[in-house]
């Protein structure tokens, strides 16, 4: 052990920390978060167009004659459903939520997840009329491209669970500041492990290594934080930045008046060692999706949206016309299944068919929404505004259909109409509940933003919740959403909120 170990009141750096760092080095490859979801996609999107190729070219008597005459014309037939079919998977892997990276590592529970949703993505494939390839004429052709897809897609997933999730390719990173950010930072991270395989090692399923914390705490020296060491004070952070190399430097203090002159130096010499400097906040809402709203102090960045572009501008623009078609169209379904939803009403829990009920929404300007009725009538007369319950006694037969389905919410296609709410957007929340919500978790008015939705970000992602922590949890997924709403979100979210209607998931 050398001098520059030695640190006092402290514990050092052990050898063996020292060589596995130094194993990762000499191994010298890394891969992003970001990148590791492209890698899986070009893999997945690899195999199965390849093995569609390789039952076309059976299909074909070896190749021969696949392209015809009309070399062009067929070419680009053949080009469209190659196209068609890696829109179809990544639609399918949306919805199921392969690219989930703790997904990703369980290799046995990946190969399962993502080789069902390839088989099923061939089967669905080849019943499209006329975009597609014909249908072959015997039994055991028709089934031999969704089961090669879901099979090879499988064992790619396996492959790639044991060969990239190992540590030579886990971003190191140290940790400064062991306090209350720094500690949720490395639960969030243990939380994705947790669902990763148990024998991968500490934080396998995320990608990140923490090689300790740097805090100024005399009494945390040594100690295990969330599973992570301090190892040592601002003073040793070049130090140990030099010794252990780190590929990111993660600052989780969030209220930058706290950071010590000192420390600031520190940070900007280890930038200057071409170390990533990356604030807790941002990492945290790649890794969970949702923004830290807790730990954002006066740094109003954190859970706002900083600028915006003109083609997000133009985007909301297009995005208003498609919101009032689909409302259109929900319109219409609604006077179709009016009649049937009465009816059932009246034999199971007689009274009004629709609930009207005052919401919060853009601005923090109320409104009001309307839904079918699907509790008992006179729900809350001796309760006053209560949060729903799972398994509540008031939502009746027909009213827990409804929710299930959320055909409860159809109604509201018509306050999207109105403008009063959007297709995807924060659920609208009562005022009673606001008034309460607001004073207790920061920035909960940053919701009203922009208009409430149908579905939106926290819906899919985290479901249904009765508390003030589910509130929290579902604020910091709503913020997110105002922060990042766009095509891809859009659609992600539209994708999974059909998965949620069809395995009857609402609430």
């Amino acid at each position: 052990m050398g001098m520059e170990d030695m640190v006092p009141g402290r514990r050092a750096i052990s050898d063996e920390t020292r060589g596995e760092v130094r194993l990762l080095r000499k191994a010298g490859t890394t891969l992003h978060l970001s990148e590791r979801r492209l890698l899986l996609a070009a893999g997945d999107l690899l195999v199965l167009n390849a093995t569609l190729a390789a039952a076309l070219y059976v299909r074909t008597k070896y190749g021969e004659g696949m392209l015809g005459v009309a070399l062009p014309l067929t070419a680009w037939k053949a080009a469209s459903w190659f196209l068609l079919l890696s829109s179809l998977w990544l639609a399918a892997a949306t919805v199921v939520g392969v690219y989930e990276l703790a997904l990703a590592a369980r290799a046995l529970h990946s190969a399962w997840v993502t080789g069902r949703a390839a088989l099923l993505t061939g089967a669905f494939y080849l019943l499209i009329p006329y975009v597609t390839p014909a249908l072959p004429q015997r039994r055991l052709e028709l089934a031999l491209f969704p089961l090669l897809a879901g099979a090879l897609v499988g064992l790619w997933r396996y492959a790639y669970a044991w060969l990239i999730f190992q540590p030579a390719f886990d971003e190191t990173a140290l940790v400064v500041g062991a306090g209350w950010a720094g500690q949720t930072l490395a639960r969030a991270i243990a939380e994705g492990a947790d669902t990763a395989v148990a024998s991968g090692g500490p934080y396998r399923g995320v990608g990140y290594r923490l090689l300790g914390f740097v805090d100024d705490d005399l009494e945390k020296q040594g100690q295990l934080v969330e599973g992570v060491q301090v190892i040592g004070t601002h003073d040793d952070l070049l130090r140990l930045a030099r010794t252990l190399q780190p590929d990111k430097l993660i600052v989780a203090i969030t209220d930058p008046g706290q950071i010590h002159p000192d420390l600031h130096r520190a940070i900007v010499a280890c930038a200057e060692l071409g170390m990533r400097i990356t604030p807790m906040p941002d990492l945290y809402e790649r890794l969970t999706g949702r923004v830290p709203v807790e730990h954002a102090g006066g740094n109003v960045y954190v859970a706002f949206q900083t600028a915006q572009s003109p083609w997000r501008r133009m985007y909301e623009a297009v995005w208003r016309l498609v919101e009032t078609g689909v409302a259109l169209t929900g319109c219409a379904a609604m006077g179709v299944v009016i009649p049937f939803v009465w009816l059932a009403n009246q034999i199971s829990s007689p009274g009004p068919l629709l609930y009207r009920q005052e919401r919060v929404g853009q601005g923090g300007r109320s409104f009001w929404i309307v839904k079918f009725r699907s509790m008992v009538p006179d729900a809350e007369q001796g309760t006053g505004a209560v949060w729903s319950q799972k398994e509540d006694t008031r939502i009746t037969p027909v009213g827990w259909f409804l929710r299930k389905t959320r055909l409860d919410e159809l109604p509201q296609c018509w306050s999207v109409l109105k403008g009063e709410m959007a297709l995807i957007g924060p659920r609208p929340e009562r005022p009673e509940f606001v008034a309460e919500l607001a004073q207790r978790i920061p920035y909960y008015r940053a919701r009203h933003a922009v208009r409430p939705g149908l579905t939106g970000w926290a819906q899919v992602m985290y479901g249904y919740g009765n508390t003030m922590e589910d509130a929290k949890v579902k604020l910091e997924y709503d913020l997110y959403y105002i922060k990042h709403r766009g095509a891809y979100l859009d659609l992600a979210i539209l994708l999974r909120t059909i998965r949620v209607v069809l395995r009857m998931e609402g609430h």
